[in-house]
């Protein structure tokens, strides 16, 4: 039933931003940009830290890179591209969720360390609506064969691929949704930009995002 050690991290970064714009992952929140401080939140918690879809020349931070073996497979195909080069459990987080914050991290791979043995991705979900946050989860090695049918059979939406019984869900009420917002368009870019104002007129103490 349990799982021992750390899990891989992994930085999904491979989208367009077409909804937004331009590039979300280097939208500056809190003095950082949103790919630097997922890498940063990551390596708390993770053995190692990677980037998936993009090269290490469009990023410039030391971090390993790898492109998307086959491009057009969405979040899904990074996941994938991840699980077959490492082979080992990964922790997988969007690089658009700027609130998201250690206390929530550590819930996961706390469950994750829990889950049953059958469950190939350990993930929060909301209780009230029954959606899983597949981006911010833990994926099994062992889901890589269902996911490399899925692509063959035109699939592409994780919910979808892994199906309830071989996921391992981390309940959690829509009043603590918060460090899932996540920036995909101008009106959630605005909202962010107030709620930085906010904080910075507020808070004097330590980053309330990052630590907990």
């Amino acid at each position: 039933m349990s799982q021992p050690g750390m899990p891989a991290g992994i930085v999904l970064a491979g989208g367009k931003s077409t909804r937004l714009g331009h590039d979300k992952a280097q939208i500056v929140f809190s003095g950082s940009n949103l790919l630097s401080r997922t890498v940063d939140l990551l390596k708390r918690h993770c053995s190692a830290v990677h980037i998936a879809g993009r090269t290490s020349a469009e990023h410039g931070l030391n971090v390993p890179s790898f492109p998307d073996s086959v491009a057009g497979y969405g979040p899904a195909g990074g996941i994938a591209t991840m699980l077959r080069l490492l082979q080992q459990p990964c922790l997988v987080l969007s690089c658009d969720l700027p609130l998201m914050n250690d206390l929530m991290l550590r819930r996961l791979t706390n469950g994750w360390r829990e889950k049953p043995d059958t469950a190939l991705m350990t993930t929060f979900q909301q209780e009230d609506t029954g959606y899983i946050e597949a981006l911010v989860a833990i994926y099994e090695p062992q889901a890589l064969p269902l996911l490399e049918q899925a692509f063959v059979d035109g699939l592409f939406q994780l919910n979808r691929i892994l199906p309830e019984h071989l996921r391992h869900h981390l309940p959690y009420p829509r009043s603590e949704a918060t460090p899932f917002f996540n920036v995909n368009h101008p009106a959630d870019l605005s909202m962010l930009r107030q709620m930085e104002s906010v904080a910075n007129r507020t808070w004097t103490g330590p980053d309330p995002i990052t630590t907990s």
